[in-house]
């Protein structure tokens, strides 16, 4: 068993890093305090091809396997989880769809762009009315001549403020449950299709955060994705997929919290000793790292099972539920090692506490998590 990155994974993390700490890191408390998502960084991104990491070379990505992908949202994720959070939703839920189920004409016309940051997508699955029952959605599609007219709402899309497509789940036949779900490509400006406000966040809030109102949306048949009906096991394939970047992402913003808590730990001083030499922090430092390098190999492991085509449905499950439950857990250890001080915005870990949260809810909560942990542990 090897646990080595291959020289091209250790590239893309080092080149990762370098990005982060010279892009990010100098704005990403000016972006969390303005509410701002950073198209500028976004576009430089796309330039420099990570926003086609899952995208083939034949369609303008750069074809990387999933671990070369993790280890990027994790670097990304130490300085700003925000920033990492719409590059997410670029390669995990939009290219990564589209590229699985996307016909050849789709694939042409879409990806090219998105891989180089030309355009943004969104993926539209949450509604007012159901999150984790994402089976119990309102929305219809009804086929009409050489249309599908759309009618209902989305709640809390990512990058939705700035997407130019959005792949958008809806009822085909209502009758059928789950087994009656489609997914459309709508893009921005069609008739009937409007963007709501921004959402204001507790954490990650350099990112889009919007609702969708479709009323009488006409979009061509040409815009199914997939097989009519089949959308539902479009969004778990694309979830379950997404959710190894969620993880990755909840370990960066862990690790950047321990980074913060082993540097202040030895700055601080009380009681004329630094606080690195008390053993009570030591023990909280030591369990912390402990639970990171847990974290980091469950989502290694699920990258790696997802590159070398094995049964990877449980493992991203795991990954997610624990990076996101220890995430909570260390930057709240991190913001305790800081005091008083971590809880003032002039300290990094005050957000890192508040960014962490939402990986325990989004792409599926912990809860959900479990449910599938168990269906697969359970199942013939």
């Amino acid at each position: 068993m090897d646990f080595s990155l291959t020289p091209e994974q250790e590239l893309f993390r080092k080149s990762a890093r370098e990005f982060a700490l010279k892009e990010l890191e100098p704005i990403a408390t000016e972006i969390d305090r303005e509410h701002r998502v950073p198209l500028e960084i976004l576009k430089k991104l796309g330039e420099l091809g990570y926003l086609g990491m899952t995208v083939p070379e034949e369609y303008g990505g750069i074809g990387a396997d999933m671990l070369s992908y993790v280890v990027v949202m994790e670097e990304l994720s130490r300085s700003c989880a925000s920033t990492s959070t719409a590059f997410s939703v670029q390669n995990s839920l939009c290219n990564t769809l589209l590229v699985e189920f996307g016909n050849e004409a789709q694939k042409r016309k879409y990806l090219p762009d998105l891989a180089a940051g030309k355009r943004f997508g969104a993926f539209a699955l949450t509604e007012p009315e159901s999150g984790s029952d994402a089976a119990g959605m309102k929305t219809t599609a009804v086929a009409k001549g050489d249309y599908f007219i759309l009618n209902g709402s989305k709640r809390f899309i990512t990058s939705a403020g700035f997407a130019d497509i959005f792949l958008v789940f809806a009822l085909t036949d209502p009758a059928a449950g789950n087994r009656g779900v489609s997914c459309f490509i709508v893009e921005r400006g069609t008739p009937g299709f409007t963007v709501g406000k921004e959402e204001d966040k507790l954490g990650i809030r350099g990112t889009s955060t919007c609702e969708l109102f479709f009323e009488d949306c006409k979009v061509p048949k040409e815009n199914l994705v997939g097989e009519l009906n089949r959308g539902f096991k479009v969004a778990m394939v694309t979830l379950n997929s997404g959710r190894i970047a969620i993880a990755a992402q909840a370990v960066g913003i862990a690790q950047a919290a321990l980074d913060e808590a082993i540097k202040y730990s030895k700055e601080r001083k009380a009681f004329g000793k630094f606080l690195s030499e008390f053993q009570a922090i030591q023990f909280m430092l030591a369990d912390m790292k402990a639970k990171v390098e847990a974290a980091r190999l469950l989502t290694y492991k699920a990258a790696w099972k997802k590159d070398h085509k094995l049964d990877y449905i449980m493992d991203s499950s795991i990954a997610k539920l624990y990076a996101a439950e220890i995430a909570s857990e260390v930057t709240d250890q991190a913001l305790q090692i800081h005091g008083g001080y971590g809880y003032i915005r002039d300290y990094k870990v005050e957000r890192l506490y508040r960014d962490a949260r939402i990986t325990r809810i989004y792409e599926g909560t912990s809860e959900i998590q479990k449910l599938i942990i168990a269906r697969e542990l359970l199942k013939e």
